[in-house]
């Protein structure tokens, strides 16, 4: 551990060396202590916990074309863990509602300006909503309540929308955590293709089948495309469940998937998280090879020890783990999954894990003080900016819905973007 800080500090001082990390922002850059997104209120319960229209950080991406905008997505939607009658499940507060994508733009003082939002929509035009699943269609077994505790239905076209990519031709890719699907959408928000580990497509497009395997609500919570626009990349959150969570050795690797969008063939790569970690949240390119990933904890640093990470990684030598698409275990090592193998015995085998090199932590640079570090972009050259998930200003509380508090403030929890110099 005392290594890990002391690379820390170094990192942290590189960072601020010729960067000033608390200077005056320059013109479109969020002020020194963060700026917040703005919300409405869409809903206050009987017991007056407000629900904030809002829960944008989920995922951050580059407007294209002007580095003073950018978008931000929703999570599905207000929710906490909830165990009801029929069991352990999703409480959700206001089901109706339809995840969006925020376009915002840097105001020259600093502060953030909501342009406009994009609801997502299913292929017929109609709008989706966060609801799970059903079974064969991305299904994690979560079981959705009401403020009543009422049974809710499910979702074909439902997401728990986590990545989001713009592209030039003003369309959208979005990763969830249900199938996971990686969705791409038109610029008003109209489905054009839901690409999955069941193939769900008229096309029969599809990801790994391994995927699938993905832990209840951990599923692709990152996704970014290269400068080029012919990959997408995508980062799991945690490691899969191959073939089921007690059968796992390693439960700090991670799946990386590259998915050529002409041809629909995929990569998989094995990225190690660290020890003091539980959640890779974010990734954006750097070049066709080299990334920006979040790898975070889920303490608020005023609370608890807290790591919020920005790694660099490559892919260039790591070993391609993609093996036959079809494969629900994926390639198997001596009988066993990857995920089954110890870090040694998967270095034996002659895999090369991805090459990570520690950029910061934002605990020890800029104090971060949430919980959910998701989203990231770059503003420009030497300029990163996040955002955290504030959860819809919700938490849960001896299963009761209740109002999320930043530690040391009386107020809810706000969506807060940040910029970090590099």
């Amino acid at each position: 551990m005392k290594n890990l800080q002391s690379k820390i500090a170094i990192a942290a001082i590189i960072s601020i060396c010729g960067f000033a990390l608390y200077a005056k922002p320059a013109k479109n850059e969020p002020n020194k202590n963060g700026a917040k997104v703005p919300y409405k209120t869409l809903k206050i319960t009987k017991d007056g916990v407000e629900v904030r229209k809002g829960g944008f950080g989920s995922d951050a991406c580059a407007y294209p074309g002007d580095s003073s905008k950018f978008y931000l997505i929703t999570d599905r939607g207000p929710n906490i863990d909830y165990k009801g009658a029929n069991g352990k499940g999703k409480l959700f507060p206001v089901p109706e509602f339809n995840p969006e994508i925020g376009l915002f733009q840097i105001k020259k003082d600093g502060s953030v300006k909501l342009l406009k939002t994009i609801g997502l929509k299913a292929p017929d035009g109609k709008k989706i909503t966060g609801l799970p699943n059903p079974k064969g269609k991305g299904a994690t077994g979560e079981i959705a309540y009401d403020l009543n505790e009422n049974l809710l239905g499910l979702d074909e076209y439902g997401l728990d929308n986590e990545g989001l990519v713009a592209m030039k031709d003003g369309t959208f890719w979005v990763s969830d955590e249900y199938g996971p699907h990686i969705v791409h959408f038109s610029a008003k928000g109209k489905e054009l293709e839901r690409i999955s580990p069941y193939g769900m497509t008229t096309n029969g497009r599809k990801i790994p089948a391994v995927l699938a395997n993905r832990r209840a609500n951990r599923g692709m919570e990152g996704l970014a495309k290269t400068p080029d626009e012919k990959y997408l990349v995508g980062i799991m959150q945690s490691t899969l469940y191959n073939p089921s969570k007690k059968e796992i050795v390693n439960n700090r690797l991670i799946r990386i998937v590259k998915f050529e969008i002409a041809t629909g063939k995929t990569w998989q790569y094995l990225y190690q998280q660290n020890k003091e970690t539980d959640s890779c949240c974010g990734i954006t390119a750097l070049t066709n090879d080299e990334f920006i990933v979040i790898e975070r904890d889920g303490n608020f640093s005023g609370e608890k020890e807290a790591h919020k990470y920005l790694f660099k990684i490559n892919l260039t030598g790591a070993t391609d783990v993609n093996g036959d698409m079809t494969a629900e275990k994926g390639i198997l090592i001596d009988g066993k999954t990857l995920e089954q193998c110890t870090q040694s015995e998967l270095l034996d085998s002659g895999i090369t894990f991805v090459k990570k090199e520690l950029i910061t932590d934002l605990v020890a640079t800029i104090n971060y003080g949430h919980d959910k570090l998701e989203g990231l972009w770059l503003l420009n050259d030497n300029t990163i900016c996040v955002a955290n998930d504030n959860d819809f200003a919700l938490i849960e509380k001896d299963n009761k819905l209740c109002q999320k508090i930043l530690p040391g403030t009386e107020t809810p929890e706000d969506d807060v973007i940040y910029s970090v110099k590099f």
